[in-house]
This record gives C-alpha cells, sequence and structure tokens, in this order.
C-alpha cells in the first residue's frame, strides 16, 4: 500500500518541478524583453498607435428600434470616432451584414463574406464623426474592429 503512495508523491514532485522551470524560463524571457524597452516606451505603445490612434477610438453602439421589418427587429447602429485624427479604410467583422431590410451601401457594405468598409473606405472626421445604419435580423449582430487608417 506504500509503494503507490510514494509513487503518486514522486510524480508530484516531478510536475511541481517541472512548473517551477517553466514558470523560471518565463521569468527570465520576460525580465530580458523588458530590458529592451524602458517602461514608459512599452505603455504607450501597447494603448496607442505611432498616429496617436487606439483601437478603442472607433466605437460602435448599436440599440434596437423598436420596428419589425419582415417579423425581425430592427437595429440601428452607430460607429463613431473619438480619435484626434480622421480614420480611413475602417474595416468592420459582419460576417456578411445579414438583414431582410436593404442596408445603406454607403455607410457599410460586404467586402468578403466576414469584413464590411464604411462609407466606402472615405474618412470619418475625428472627435466625433459618425456613420449610421439600420438592419434588420433574428438577433443584433456583433461589429468589431478590424482596421483602420488613421491620419494625423
Amino acid at each position: 500500500m506504500a509503494e503507490p503512495t510514494t509513487a503518486l508523491l514522486l510524480r508530484l514532485l516531478f510536475l511541481l518541478a517541472l512548473a517551477a522551470s517553466v514558470a523560471a524560463a518565463t521569468a527570465s524571457t520576460s525580465a530580458s524583453s523588458s530590458a529592451e524597452a524602458p517602461a514608459p516606451a512599452r505603455a504607450a505603445a501597447t494603448t496607442r498607435t505611432a498616429t496617436g490612434c487606439r483601437r478603442g477610438d472607433l466605437v460602435v453602439r448599436q440599440r434596437a428600434t423598436g420596428r419589425v421589418v419582415e417579423g425581425k427587429p430592427e437595429y440601428a447602429v452607430e460607429v463613431r470616432n473619438a480619435c484626434r485624427c480622421a480614420q480611413s479604410r475602417v474595416l468592420l467583422r459582419c460576417y456578411g451584414l445579414s438583414s431582410v431590410e436593404a442596408v445603406d451601401p454607403r455607410a457599410i457594405r460586404a467586402v468578403d463574406g466576414e469584413r464590411c468598409l464604411l462609407r466606402g473606405g472615405r474618412a470619418l472626421p475625428p472627435r466625433g464623426g459618425a456613420v449610421r445604419f439600420t438592419y434588420a435580423w433574428m438577433t443584433p449582430q456583433d461589429f468589431p474592429l478590424v482596421s483602420a487608417h488613421p491620419h494625423c
């Protein structure tokens, strides 16, 4: 009976030693990478691009309008540019933009089965410039940002 318990303890000790060596290697890698760039430069790089815009500066909001189109609820979407710079070629993930009502192609149009382009690629003005459109579907769709090109 003591033999299985000893084997179990040896396996546990081996796993703990392995975990400790992985943790030490990870700490050593992150310490060497943090020595490459000063902390303020790293922090700035993660929050702002070289042009001064962040991914979060393009804000997508949507709400149900209360209308029903062909038995599907209608949703109003607003994409607002909160950056100090204009942003063009804004691509959102839309998976084809499903809708039972026509969606204004000047506001948004599908470019492939996954992505949609806002305003035909034209720039959204800085600090509050927005584009709005409506669509009707069974459930609200997500419109996460894929990419944008800031102009500062």
